[in-house]
């Protein structure tokens, strides 16, 4: 070891504070590198195995072999499994609704792929035999055919043919191009009904039907590859013969960043690169100020060495060898403090991914070499860098400055110079305190600008916080009245009531009702309205000012009748007036973000198409009206008209036939686990055959991903601004408190001519509001338009929230500045008054 490093040791040893300080911040700097690479890995393995678990493991696909090849590809070193689907062949699927897909695809399944390859069971079971077969859910929902378990089905089963080419599954359906070639008829006995396949695409023109292996088949295969290194897939692929075509498993690879599509992968990479830059902008600060401290203290050190022939190189490289000791010390630290960390924040998290992507796949930590490797590396160029800067300036700096210490403190009367006003408006000591900023305005920018940079994450994360947590409201507001939701608008009344009957009983379900919408046109005589109607839906409805008649679109929600008496009990209404034939009903006004309200009720006269028979409607407005059927997206005219009526008066308006959209009928249910019962509702309509369209919404499911993404969001905020604040604390605490040491000489020279103790304290406040108030001059500004900039950012992708101006947010950093701040002085001015001021005046600063 030479005498400079020696030195350097010497110098570390005697400023232990600032040492202990400067560690701290590298441990800080290397535990959030570490955490925010760690996290990367974690979440790229959890998003890999939950694709894995959705759509497979495999990660190629060779539609259309035979025996042999599969055989050979088993044999390839750099195969781990490969698993081998029967092509049994095509056929006409009868009735079918859906033009791009007219076929029933049916493959033979050994157990070996029943193991590898995913399948949810819904109902039923698996084949037993090649006589068997079990089929998906959505070729009723989808195709429009009704077939159930105990069905018989023969098909005349063969192949599609375009020309002498013959096509799979991955060929979508070429209508007028293609036709299909029976060889042979067989016979399957529906055994079960499951979920859509994975390997079936969407785009897919046969329904997928999974029986046996069929002996005999013709040797037509369809291969599964799961390679040991998936790294490897694109030169297995290309090493493939020209005769074998080849799909990837691109939901699984475009998480490895394999696939084409790499938006994914490079989305979780570039956020997590803009953290590691954010942690290295604040790190560099807090170093920087380290060692530029330190250089500052050694100047007269370094002087004397450049007058005895040490070069620049040497001083450089003494420095660079400080920051290289720090680093030895507080990196490793940094790394075994940043993986439990993180470890501690994906358990806190892991319950809400779940429920958010991949419930059967655990979030767990992945520890990667490689990632702690890159942090160790990113951490020491961090500290290289942050101490090269000073060290570059120092070792360039004239020997007779270094030795005399004026390079950093600036005397000409006009750096220093104060206004009139000032003068006016401050006592000697805030004067001192203004002046004394003044000359060493480059030490303190540091302190400045690290200080702005804490204000600016802490207030942007509070605003992203805030509009997520609009977004998960506003998403919930129509759909606290249940959890569960079913709806369509192709469906006869009599199928809903007898599936109503099944679905109720699912398990879990605690209440229930149905309901029916029907949208009418209705003329009403404006004289019958009142000016307040007409000023608010005047323009909506097409009021011209003139016209005698007006006509509307009405919507009238018939709900259960128990379910309609408890609405009445909950709005204050008697049950007398408002139940029974020609009763009052109640009825809302809903406009663009508002209601309409008015005390008188209103009449409406609905006539049939000849004119015969009418429906005259008393409704009594209410303020709060219930949601109970959602409304689909696109399908509000920008204004309603709602009247709720109960069930058994809705026979009195079918005589009308006067809708003007299709009816739209729907069930609801409260459940005590509304997962498991949309599960066994899901099971139960599948079972049933309903070929009519219709949605079923576990509408607990998505509030509660909302929740969870909410959750996850500001438990990353707040871990990561809690974290950057941490460094922005150590960064203020050093550089300050470093700075009035270095000013020991000027406070005891001002104490020895007679400064007391309260004036000394009035100067060292008034320092303190000048930090907080150039902190406050930028950080605030900066704030806000960062806070408006991700509003515009939620805005444009879709998002419905409000502008919300950060005040408390603000407020919270400027209390947390000034804290911060006066904190920091009085522990340091607590240690200069404890030193002797003779000794103080004596200090020659070596």
């Amino acid at each position: 070891m030479n005498i400079f490093n020696k030195v350097t040791l010497q110098s570390l040893k005697k400023s232990r504070t600032r040492t202990i300080v400067t560690v701290i911040g590298v441990v800080l700097s290397a535990a959030m590198i570490t955490a925010v690479a760690t996290f990367a890995v974690s979440l790229q393995s959890y998003m890999i195995n939950g694709a894995a678990a959705k759509y497979g493991d495999w990660h190629i696909e060779i539609p259309d072999t035979d025996s042999s090849i599969v055989q050979k590809q088993a044999e390839d070193s750099r195969v781990a499994d490969a698993v081998a689907l029967q092509n049994i062949g095509y056929a006409t699927l009868e009735g079918g609704q859906n033009p791009d897909k007219p076929y029933l695809f049916i493959t033979g399944w050994n157990e070996e792929a029943l193991d590898a390859l995913p399948i949810k069971m819904l109902s039923g079971r698996l084949p037993e035999n090649s006589s068997e077969v079990v089929i998906p859910a959505h070729i009723a929902a989808n195709g429009g055919v009704k077939i159930s378990v105990g069905d018989t089905l023969t098909l005349s089963v063969g192949n599609r043919m375009s020309g002498d080419q013959k096509l799979s599954q991955h060929d979508s359906y070429r209508a007028g191009e293609e036709t299909l070639v029976p060889t042979t008829e067989k016979t399957y006995t529906v055994v079960g009904i499951c979920g859509r396949p994975a390997i079936e695409e969407y785009a897919a023109p046969g329904y997928t039907f999974i029986t046996t292996e069929d002996t005999a088949a013709a040797d037509s295969l369809t291969a599964f590859i799961t390679l040991k290194n998936p790294y490897q897939v694109h030169s297995y692929a290309d090493s493939l013969s020209d005769n074998n075509s080849y799909v990837l498993n691109d939901d699984v690879l475009r998480f490895m960043g394999l696939s084409g599509e790499k938006m994914v992968t490079v989305l979780l990479y570039s956020i997590g690169g803009i953290l590691i830059a954010l942690v290295m902008l604040g790190s560099v600060f807090l170093i920087y100020n380290s060692f530029n401290i330190s250089l500052n203290k050694r100047t007269h050190q370094f002087g004397i060495l450049m007058s005895v022939g040490a070069t620049e190189k040497q001083l450089r490289n003494s420095v660079l060898f400080e920051g290289l000791c720090i680093g030895t010390i507080g990196i490793p630290i940094g790394i075994l403090v940043g993986i439990p960390s993180i470890q501690l924040v994906l358990s806190l998290v892991a319950k809400n991914f779940a429920n958010v992507m991949y419930d059967n796949v655990p979030l767990t930590l992945v520890v990667s070499v490689p990632a702690l490797v890159a942090a160790a590396v990113i951490s020491m160029i961090t500290i290289l860098i942050s101490a090269y800067i000073p060290a570059k300036k120092a070792a360039s700096t004239p020997v007779m400055e270094c030795i005399r210490q004026t390079n950093e403190v600036k005397v000409e009367a006009k750096a220093i110079r104060t206004s009139k006003l000032a003068k006016r408006l401050y006592g000697l000591e805030e004067t001192l305190a203004l002046k004394n900023f003044k000359r060493n305005r480059r030490r303190y920018r540091s302190i400045i600008l690290s200080l702005t940079l804490s204000v600016v994450l802490f207030v942007s994360a509070s605003s992203f916080g805030t509009y997520l947590n609009q977004l998960a409201e506003n998403s919930s507001v129509v759909v606290e009245e249940y959890d569960i939701c079913f709806y369509s608008r192709d469906m006869e009344e009599s199928e809903l009531f007898q599936l109503y009957d099944e679905l109720k009983t699912a398990d879990g379900v605690t209440e229930s009702s149905y309901q029916a919408l029907w949208t009418y046109s209705c003329v009403l005589n404006t004289s019958d309205l009142s000016s307040h109607f007409l000023d608010e839906f005047g323009e909506p409805i097409g009021y011209d000012g003139a016209s005698e008649t007006v006509e509307v679109q009405l919507d009238i929600q018939f709900v259960e009748d128990s379910v309609y008496q408890n609405l009445l009990e909950g709005l204050g209404l008697s049950a007398e007036e408002y139940t029974g034939q020609d009763k009052k009903m109640i009825m809302a006004g809903i406009l663009p973000g508002r209601w309409y309200t008015q005390e008188q009720p209103m009449e409406f006269t609905l006539r049939s198409k000849t004119g015969d028979q009418t429906k005259t409607i008393r409704a009594t407005f209410v303020k709060d009206y219930p949601d109970l059927l959602p409304t689909e997206p696109g399908e509000w005219p920008g204004y309603a008209l709602m009247v709720m009526a109960p069930y058994e008066v809705k026979p009195q308006f079918d005589a009308l036939g006067v809708t003007v959209k299709p009816t739209k009928l729907g069930m609801t249910f409260q459940s005590e686990n509304p997962g498991q019962s949309t599960a066994a509702m899901q099971t139960m309509i599948d079972g049933a055959g309903i070929t009519a369209d219709y949605h079923l919404y576990n509408v607990y499911e998505i509030l509660e991903q909302n929740r969870n993404i909410t959750f996850i969001v500001n438990l990353f905020s707040v871990v990561f601004i809690m974290m950057i604040s941490l460094i922005a604390v150590a960064n203020v605490f050093n550089t300050i408190s470093t700075n009035i040491k270095l000013r020991r000489r000027e406070l005891a020279m001002l104490r020895s001519v007679g400064m007391s103790d309260r004036d000394f304290n009035k100067m060292m406040c008034f320092e303190c509001a000048l930090y907080g108030a150039r902190t406050m001059l930028w950080g605030l500004p900066l704030s806000g338009i960062l806070s408006y900039l991700i509003y515009k950012g939620m805005i444009i992708g879709g998002g419905n929230v409000d502008f919300v101006f950060p005040w408390g947010s603000m407020a919270i950093s400027v209390f947390g500045v000034l804290f911060i701040v006066f904190i920091t002085m009085l522990y340091a001015i607590s240690k200069i008054k404890k030193e002797n001021i003779i000794d103080a005046l004596r200090d020659d600063m070596t």
